[in-house]
């Protein structure tokens, strides 16, 4: 593991969505220092919003106060924009490109299979990372939750899978996810499809991926992955709508400093980075 941190390796940043950006910004915090902080050259990519000057403004003033000096944006407006060879030497230039929250399916209208995801790609596999948070989290993996219900409770066709940009492979990625109590959608996508590991990420929290293989947590909340590799389901006969029955699915709930191999599916490493508020205080007063 040490010297897989030491080397220049492919990197993904994904948020759960509503990270902090007007605070200490913890989670945004750890992004810019990824991208090379103040040598960093950041590419923003608001197009999954319905107000994207806005939330280009937004980025821009967190990122600029978090040490970023150049910031660009790259926002093609239909798909056919995304072969435009200006737009894709600004992700071939960058040290960090950054997706933000809104509709997926707009990013997947836009991304997968044009010149511009083809340079994401390219920019993953030289080392340059990539974020994404809400939306730009869910369009990391090669299928993504387009759409769907909410939830506790798994049910039968409960939510859609579309492809995305296949950046992380194996892997199902919902957000928002205690949240927006999306428990219930992801276990229904992993449960009929076995042989992909669902990971769903809370709010103002973050996986940092490394090698395609390692993530470790970062921010408030708590990263889950689900695991259905050995569970008995009725997916394939369950009717529309119907709850599912899922037997022998394995939870892991993992908050900040937990490290974890999506590729052997185990707990590899953790160091607390919560400790109780009654013996941080008592350690602060002595």
């Amino acid at each position: 593991m040490a010297r897989t941190q030491d080397r220049k390796v492919p990197t993904l940043f994904i948020i759960g969505g509503a990270e902090d950006r007007v605070g200490k910004a913890t989670v945004l915090r750890r992004f810019v220092r990824l991208a090379g902080g103040r040598r960093s050259r950041i590419v923003l990519i608001p197009t999954a919003s319905s107000f994207e000057n806005e939330v280009v403004e937004s980025y821009r003033d967190v990122f600029t106060r978090l040490g970023a000096p150049e910031i660009s944006v790259v926002n093609p407006p239909s798909r056919v924009s995304a072969h435009d060879a200006d737009l894709v030497a600004l992700l071939d230039q960058a040290t960090g490109i950054f997706m933000s929250g809104g509709s997926q399916l707009k990013l997947s209208q836009r991304f997968p299979g044009t010149l511009l995801g083809d340079a994401l790609a390219r920019a993953h596999d030289r080392g340059t990372v990539i974020g994404g948070t809400s939306a730009g989290a869910s369009i990391m993996s090669q299928f993504m939750i387009s759409m769907g219900e909410e939830g506790v409770t798994p049910r039968q066709r409960y939510g859609q899978l579309t492809a995305g940009l296949g950046l992380i492979d194996g892997v199902i990625i919902d957000q928002h996810f205690a949240q927006r109590s999306r428990y219930g959608r992801l276990m229904s996508m992993v449960a009929a499809s076995p042989n992909l590991i669902g990971v769903g990420i809370d709010e103002d929290t973050a996986i940092e991926v490394r090698d395609r293989r390692y993530f470790t947590v970062h921010g408030s909340g708590v990263a889950f992955v689900l695991d259905c590799r050995a569970a008995e389901s009725d997916a394939p006969e369950a009717r529309r709508g119907a709850p599912l029955m899922v037997s022998g699915a394995v939870v892991h709930s993992l908050p900040a400093g937990a490290t974890f191999d999506l590729s052997e599916v185990r707990l590899v490493d953790f160091v607390e980075k919560h400790p109780d508020v009654a013996v941080a205080l008592a350690t602060a007063k002595a």
